[in-house]
């Protein structure tokens, strides 16, 4: 099992407060929705949660049996899409994938690419450059790269960003998925999108 714990996080960036603490815990099988007014802090707690940025004050910690851990450590472990990662768009989409999965000192397992190509609608488009995709096709290819290695912690921000309906149902059936045993965390604005966090934290920004 896998336990997630915040405790009284704080940031700000010079003299602008944007998250006052924030303290949770979430374990394995458990889901938190944040939301928020654009701009609150949504996007900076994710950061923080997946060690991409430091806290100003407060902690973030993993324990896996029983021993605790920073973000950055249990990196392996995090799947992330938001609209900030970036794909490569000179690449294929096959190239892509081949390329995080050695970053990530995965085997390339091409069953397993093409089945994830296949669950995001994408099968028959790997061989496609980035830059003819559409921005919702760029969207589905952040959640084939951030599930490359099953992750047991599934962070997401602005999960239908760009999606049309189809894409938007996908997405839908991932988070509940992943909600069965895992940990997953939504950043979203969305009403539809609250029900996916069994736990909320609102940050008012």
């Amino acid at each position: 099992m896998v336990r997630l714990m915040a405790q009284n996080v704080g940031k700000h960036f010079n003299d602008r407060r944007v998250l006052e603490n924030i303290s949770f815990q979430l374990n394995s099988g458990e889901s938190l929705v944040i939301t928020g007014p654009n701009g609150s802090g949504k996007t900076t707690l994710i950061r923080i949660l997946a060690g991409l940025l430091s806290p100003s004050s407060g902690n973030v910690f993993y324990e896996i049996n029983g021993k605790q851990y920073k973000p950055y450590e249990v990196y392996p472990l995090i799947g992330l899409v938001g609209p900030y990662l970036q794909l490569y768009m000179n690449l294929t989409a096959w190239e892509n994938l081949v390329f995080f999965s050695r970053i990530r000192g995965l085997a390339v397992r091409k069953a397993h690419l093409l089945e994830l190509m296949e669950r995001l609608g994408l099968a028959g488009r790997e061989q496609d450059e980035l830059r003819a995709y559409s921005s919702g096709m760029l969207q589905r290819m952040k959640y084939v790269v951030a599930l490359l290695h099953q992750p047991e912690i599934l962070m997401v921000d602005e999960p239908t960003s760009n999606l049309d309906e189809t894409g938007v149902q996908i997405v839908y059936q991932i988070l509940e998925d992943y909600q069965k045993d895992r940990i997953v965390i939504v950043a979203t604005n969305e009403p539809e999108e609250v029900r996916f966090g069994r736990k909320r934290v609102d940050v008012a920004g």
